[in-house]
């Protein structure tokens, strides 16, 4: 039976990938994670034993606790963040196994980089990025790892600094997460963590088509393709540039979720939905 500080799969399901989601904490054993290295897209991996220990870094958060299958501890968890000040915190009803029988997305660990020692996926690639730069960037932040940092280095230097810091070189030729043919790295990491959402998909056309110079692909590649190059020219600062280009990812994805069949027009119409 739910209890009121619940969430089932198909609500959380709608809120992942979005600005606002709640921080998804993943609780669950050792044991049951070595059964399914797999998590809901997004999860922050965090041992329920020492929750007193890690609580205070979701105050004046929403959370998710998602534990094995609702009977692990999530309950207990989701206490104690409330009461370490989290704005709220809900279990996932019959947690991680009730989101993979519902066929919700779940993003393989063993295809991601190692971690560094506070638990985040550190990926390096070319300076200046403009569209498949900030692109995956907003996807591993949204559907991987929200706390994941990026570091953007002169281009003969990106393999030296992976190397050196234990990270994944990403949108350089001959490397694993890069072009794949006619389609982008936006595109290889869809294809390798199974995130092969409807909005998703759509969206990866919309990339491709600005990234490979094929604004025929799709209309809106051409709008995104000046975006990202006014951007490119509004902000001397990489990181500064990708928190403002991430806004601009969460706008697509809206679209391409919730609003690809809303007109626009000009006088207003009474067909379609509010203007």
């Amino acid at each position: 039976m739910s209890s009121i500080n619940s969430i089932s799969p198909d609500k959380l399901a709608r809120l992942v990938g979005l600005a606002h989601c709640p921080a998804i904490v993943d609780v669950r054993s050792t044991t049951d994670f070595g059964a399914d290295k797999r998590f809901v897209p997004g999860a922050l991996r965090r041992p329920l034993e020492t929750v007193f220990d890690w609580a205070p870094e979701f105050r004046g958060r929403s959370a998710v606790v998602v534990d094995g299958d609702g009977k692990g501890g999530a309950e207990g968890v989701a206490a104690w963040l409330r009461h370490a000040g989290a704005a709220s915190a809900d279990v996932l009803t019959e947690g991680h196994d009730a989101w993979a029988k519902a066929g919700g997305p779940l993003i393989p660990e063993d295809k991601l980089p190692g971690r560094d020692p506070q638990g985040r996926t550190v990926w390096v690639t070319r300076s200046r990025p403009k569209v498949d730069r900030i692109a995956r960037p907003w996807l591993i932040r949204r559907f991987v790892d929200p706390k994941a940092v990026f570091l953007f280095v002169a281009p003969a230097e990106v393999a030296a600094v992976a190397e050196r810091f234990g990270g994944a070189t990403f949108d350089i030729e001959g490397t694993f997460w890069s072009h794949r043919g006619e389609r982008c790295t936006f595109d290889t990491m869809l294809e390798e963590w199974g995130l092969t959402t409807e909005p998703l998909q759509r969206l990866a056309v919309i990339v491709r088509g600005a990234d490979t110079a094929r604004l025929d692909i799709v209309p809106e590649a051409a709008g995104l393709l000046a975006a990202s190059l006014g951007l490119s020219r509004m902000y001397a600062d990489d990181l500064e540039q990708l928190e403002a280009g991430i806004a601009v990812y969460d706008a697509f994805y809206r679209w391409s979720r919730d609003a690809t069949d809303e007109p626009h027009n000009w006088p207003a119409t009474k067909t379609g939905k509010a203007q």
